[in-house]
C-alpha cells in the first residue's frame, strides 16, 4: 500500500513540476531566437577566426580550408539539433504506421516524387541533408523515399537554379533540374527493389520498428501534451547527437582539406578529351570532394569554357555535390558497409549514364 501511495505521489510531483503551456511557449521562442542568432552568426564568426584571430592570408589554401571547416561544422551541428528535435516532436504525435502504409504499395512512386521535390526546395549540401535523413529513418519512412530526398537535396536549390539560368541558359538549367529529380527518384526505387533497408544500422531499424523509443509512452499523457512530445524529442536528439557529432567534425575536416587544397582546373586538364572513360572517371573523382550546388555553378561554367564536354561536366558536378567523403563518414553511422557501398555504386552508375547520354546529345545542347 505504501509503495502504491509513493507511486501516486511521484506522479503527482512530476505533474506539478511540469511547465505551463505559456512557459513552454516562451522558452521555445527564446530557444528559436537563440538558434537563429547562432546560425546567422556562423559565417562572420568563421571569417573573423580565420582572418583576424588566426591571421591567415585571404585566398590561401589554409584560409579556405579553415573557414570552410569552421562554417560547415557549426552549420551542420546546429541543423542536426534542430531537425532531429523537430521531427522527433512531430513524430511523437504521429501514427507512424499510417505514414508507412500511405507511402507503401501503389503510393510509393508518389513518395519518391514528393521526397525528391522536397529535396529540391531544401537548401542543404550533402552533409547538411543527413539530419533530415536521420529523422525520416527513425520515423519509419521507407528507405527508398528517404534516399530520394538525400540524393536530390544537395543537387538542386532555388539559388542554384537562378545562377544556372543566368550563366548557362534555360536549356541546361532545365536538363540539370530534371536530371537531379530523376536521379533521386531512380536511386530511391533501386534501393527499395533491393530491400536495402536491411543494411541500416541496428539502432535505426529498432527505433523505426518500435515507432518511438522504449518508455516514451510513459512520458506522454493520453492526449499527447506538448511537454510529453518535448521529452520524447529531447531524448531522441540527445541520443542521435551523441552518436554522430564526432563523425561530423571528422568528415567536415576532411572536406575542408579537399576544398582548400584541390585545384579546380585539374579536372579540365585531365578529363577534357571526351573519351568514353572520362565520364565514369569524372564521377569517381568528383564523389570524394565536398562542395555545394551554389558553389559548383561557377565551376561548371569554367569547365565548359575550358572545353570539358557538357555530359562530363554535369556528371562531375553532380557527383561532387551529391556525395562526398565527409558525407560517407557520417552515413557510416547510419548505414552498414553493404548499404553504403550500394548507395555509392548507385550514384556512380546514375551519374555516369547521365553523362554519357548528355555527351551523345552535345550538338543538340550547343
Amino acid at each position: 500500500m505504501g509503495s502504491c501511495c509513493n507511486g501516486h505521489a511521484a506522479r503527482a510531483s512530476r505533474a506539478t513540476n511540469r511547465p505551463t503551456p505559456l512557459r513552454m511557449l516562451l522558452v521555445g521562442m527564446a530557444a528559436a531566437a537563440l538558434w537563429t542568432a547562432l546560425y546567422l552568426g556562423i559565417a562572420p564568426l568563421a571569417r573573423m577566426l580565420t582572418y583576424q584571430a588566426a591571421g591567415l592570408a585571404a585566398g590561401s589554401p589554409a584560409a579556405a580550408a579553415l573557414e570552410f571547416f569552421l562554417y560547415d561544422t557549426a552549420k551542420i551541428l546546429l541543423l542536426l539539433l534542430l531537425m532531429v528535435y523537430v521531427i522527433g516532436w512531430l513524430r511523437a504525435g504521429l501514427r507512424v504506421e499510417r505514414v508507412r502504409d500511405y507511402l507503401s504499395g501503389r503510393r510509393r512512386l508518389l513518395g519518391y516524387a514528393l521526397a525528391a521535390g522536397f529535396g529540391a526546395v531544401t537548401p542543404f549540401c550533402s552533409c547538411s541533408s543527413i539530419p533530415l535523413f536521420l529523422g525520416f529513418s527513425t520515423a519509419g519512412i521507407p528507405l527508398g523515399i528517404t534516399l530520394a530526398f538525400l540524393i536530390t537535396s544537395p543537387l538542386i536549390n532555388e539559388i542554384a537554379v537562378v545562377l544556372l539560368w543566368g550563366l548557362l541558359g534555360a536549356k541546361l538549367t532545365i536538363i540539370y533540374v530534371l536530371a537531379g529529380l530523376g536521379a533521386g527518384m531512380a536511386g530511391g526505387w533501386i534501393m527499395d527493389r533491393l530491400h536495402a533497408e536491411r543494411w541500416l544500422q541496428p539502432y535505426l531499424l529498432e527505433t523505426a520498428r518500435r515507432g518511438m523509443p522504449q518508455g516514451a509512452m510513459s512520458e506522454l499523457s493520453p492526449r499527447l501534451t506538448a511537454y510529453g512530445r518535448h521529452c520524447f524529442a529531447l531524448r531522441e536528439t540527445r541520443d542521435i547527437f551523441r552518436r554522430v557529432w564526432r563523425w561530423v567534425i571528422l568528415g567536415v575536416g576532411l572536406g575542408a582539406v579537399l576544398h582548400g587544397y584541390v585545384p579546380e582546373d585539374w579536372f579540365a586538364r585531365h578529363l577534357g578529351a571526351g573519351q568514353w572513360w572520362s565520364v565514369p572517371a569524372a564521377v569517381t573523382v568528383g564523389i570524394p570532394l565536398y562542395t555545394n550546388v551554389t558553389g559548383i555553378v561557377p565551376v561548371m561554367e569554367s569547365l565548359l569554357l575550358k572545353g570539358l564536354p557538357v555530359g562530363t561536366t554535369l556528371a562531375f558536378c553532380m557527383s561532387s555535390v551529391g556525395a562526398s567523403l565527409p558525407e560517407i563518414l557520417m552515413l557510416r553511422q547510419v548505414m552498414r558497409p553493404p548499404l553504403l557501398l550500394l548507395f555509392l555504386a548507385t550514384l556512380l552508375v546514375l551519374f555516369t549514364l547521365l553523362g554519357w547520354l548528355l555527351n551523345s546529345m552535345q550538338l543538340w545542347l550547343a
